[in-house]
Parts: C-alpha cells; sequence; structure tokens
C-alpha cells in the first residue's frame, strides 16, 4: 500500500477527511522518494487531527 492510501485509510478509519492529498515527486531527474502533499485543512479539522494523535500517542 502507498503511503498516501495508507494515511487516507487512516484519517477515514478516524473520521477526517483532509481537502486535498496528493502525492508529488521533488526530482525531475530521479524519483528518490515521493513527499505526500497534506494541503490545507480548517481550523476544525486540524483539531481533529491533534485530538487523534494525542490519543494515539498516550497509548
Amino acid at each position: 500500500m502507498y503511503a498516501r492510501d495508507a494515511l487516507a485509510a487512516a484519517l477515514t478509519r478516524a473520521g477526517i477527511q483532509l481537502p486535498a492529498m496528493d502525492v508529488r515527486t521533488p526530482w525531475a531527474d530521479e524519483a528518490r522518494y515521493a513527499l505526500v502533499h497534506l494541503g490545507i485543512c480548517s481550523a476544525p479539522v486540524a483539531h481533529a487531527l491533534a485530538a487523534v494523535i494525542t490519543r494515539g500517542a498516550s497509548r
């Protein structure tokens, strides 16, 4: 599974949807690895992400 797809699935399970997620390769000559661009999100979504991360980190 690709990193973007794994992250999207985890966010969906947590009830969170980012408006845009895409994959970018920053090097034109060689794709060493891709970057998952998370785009922007609203303040409520940022709070929801923080809550999910905090719950997970406290385990």
